[in-house]
């Protein structure tokens, strides 16, 4: 619980004092979850969904009693967000409103992702199926993933761009800073078209 409600501290700087952070959503969501989690481990039935259904009902996420989270995890505002049973979250992770961890199919067993230490998922981002995403990584808002991310690896837009960044390390609240493959995409294409315009004429 303690290393939960530090991580809101370090990550959030609209956190100013202990009662605002008791007020986080993402923070009782997370104690829930850690709670029915336990529960779900030792095969009692019923209760551990029940605890996850009233967790979302009070915060508007939902997280299965079956997901695995790792430390220091933090939901950032945290409405509409999702994680499938199967889900495994690594340490260290933040996710922002809107993000979906889910499932494709109906086939038994794995079928939601893997997210790696220290990933920081955007808002609306949803990454879908048995998939892994790897330490480090950084995924865009609204990007849509379906395949495998490697490490230190930044995934932009739909379908996701995966996109290495050189040089220096992105701090986890800095969505701006995020390339833009399809802006760039297209002034590449505008300057061939300006250059086949001048031969033209």
């Amino acid at each position: 619980m303690f290393s939960d409600i530090r991580v809101i501290f370090e990550n959030d700087p609209a956190a100013k004092n202990i009662f605002e952070v008791l007020m986080y959503q993402g923070l009782w969501a997370v104690l829930f979850h850690r709670w029915a989690h336990a529960l779900y481990r030792l095969r009692i039935p019923v209760l551990p969904r029940l605890i996850s259904q009233f967790s979302r009902f009070l915060t508007q996420i939902e997280i299965h009693p079956g997901a695995s989270i790792g430390k220091r995890f933090f939901i950032d505002h945290g409405v509409g967000v999702v994680i499938g049973e199967t889900a495994e979250i690594g340490d260290s992770v933040t996710i922002f409103q809107g993000v979906t961890l889910g499932g494709t199919g109906k086939e038994k067993g794995r079928r939601h992702p893997t997210i790696g230490d220290n990933v920081v998922i955007g808002a609306g981002a949803i990454i879908l199926g048995a998939i892994h995403i790897g330490d480090n990584s950084r995924i865009g808002a609204g990007s849509v993933v379906t395949k495998s991310v490697p490490p230190d690896t930044t995934v932009v837009g739909n379908p996701s761009w995966t996109i290495r960044r050189e040089g220096r390390k992105l701090a986890p609240l800095e969505h701006g800073a995020l390339p833009d493959p399809v802006h760039k995409a297209i002034d590449e294409l505008n300057k061939r078209i300006t250059a086949l315009e001048k031969k033209l004429k």
